[in-house]
């Protein structure tokens, strides 16, 4: 999404930190962000070995709260929200009636009818109107909260020790949430992330983020920017929605099986139970590239199949990636080829992840 005369692109309450700090800016899905800092390469392996915060406060909040909320989000996320406890987290996708993925979401549930749920930048437009939508007929409010909200990612084996440093309280363990006063101010501290390390999210008021930005600077927290988030999830084989996942494919063959319980009658469980019944004709799968090069999102894979994310893995030294092939394909250890730009690539299937702490 580029910017318009009607449509400016918009800043995060952090815009003039990342600018202070050298921050490379970007147009990514509309917002000014900061791509790199001091260097993909830097940024990605000082979260691997001790700690870096990102601004993810481009990401989208939808608060769901009512008598209704836990029968309304059971019946629009693929996962079992009736499982998920006050202090939860939850990952789930959100459906189409046909099984395609609109969109790969985080949920908290911070009180008995409360609800907040995380979407991808690209993406809030879309799932808020779905939600809203789909919310008819139960007795809920459904509220965007994205521009009142911050979000701050603290991650890597010494990011719990950097942020409890600054706690009022001991934090919340992994995929568990609670609110904590981080350096004096209020937020929601969520044991999550998007890098396979350990570490935690900080949901807080936007005008908090500078203040609480650089306190986490000043404790020893390295900025990091959006081409070290992609190289970090992509070694964990995380899914990057519009990449990994999207309307056109369906949860069970990218592999996402394990967070859909069709028991629940989520929109589009009918179509996800068809395809675990039958098998997918293909699978997301990862991969390593055996020599030279590194092949990119959108390259064709030999006999059938295209990458979805490719990129060279800082922590590993080898081009990594991933790819929907055919079902026969989809084995740890199956030889592929490549079309990069007309050159053929050999690579080989790898179990997931790629990378492991």
């Amino acid at each position: 999404m580029a910017a318009t005369e009607n449509q400016p692109l918009k800043r995060t309450p952090l815009y003039e930190a990342h600018v202070a700090a050298g921050g490379k800016i970007v147009d990514f899905a509309g917002w000014e962000m900061p791509v790199q800092y001091a260097g993909i390469r830097e940024e990605h392996l000082a979260v691997r070995s001790s700690v870096g915060v990102f601004d993810v406060s481009h990401m989208g909040e939808i608060e769901t709260f009512g008598p209704d909320a836990p029968a309304f989000l059971q019946r629009i996320l693929s996962n079992d929200v009736e499982q998920l406890d006050i202090g939860g987290a939850q990952y789930s996708v959100l459906c189409r009636e046909d099984g395609g993925v609109l969109d790969d979401l985080f949920t908290y549930r911070t009180g008995g009818d409360r609800y907040l749920t995380v979407t991808n930048a690209s993406n809030h437009g879309k799932d808020l109107a779905w939600f809203r939508r789909q919310a008819e007929g139960f007795d809920v409010q459904v509220v965007d909260s994205a521009e009142a909200t911050a979000m701050l990612a603290v991650q890597g084996p010494l990011a719990r020790e950097v942020v409890q440093a600054l706690s009022d309280q001991p934090l919340p363990g992994r995929f568990r949430s609670g609110r904590r006063r981080i350096d004096g101010l209020d937020m929601l501290v969520a044991g999550t992330g998007y890098t396979g390390e350990d570490g935690v999210e900080l949901i807080m008021y936007a005008e908090h983020a500078p203040v609480v930005w650089e306190a986490l600077l000043r404790r020893g927290a390295q900025p990091i920017g959006l081409a070290a988030r992609d190289t970090l999830r992509l070694e964990v084989c995380y899914h990057l929605y519009g990449n990994d996942l999207m309307e056109s494919r369906g949860p069970i063959e990218a592999g996402l099986g394990w967070a859909c319980k069709e028991a629940t009658g989520f929109v589009g469980a009918e179509a996800v139970r068809a395809v675990r019944a039958a098998g997918p004709s293909e699978k997301l799968v990862a991969f390593t590239v055996e020599g030279k090069g590194i092949a990119r999102h959108g390259n064709p894979v030999v006999g059938g199949g295209e990458v979805t994310s490719g990129t060279l893995s800082p922590s590993l030294g080898v081009g990594i990636g991933m790819a929907y092939v055919p079902v026969a394909s989809a084995e740890p250890g199956t030889k592929l080829q490549i079309d990069v730009r007309g050159k053929v690539r050999d690579a080989v299937v790898a179990p997931k992840p790629l990378y492991q702490r």
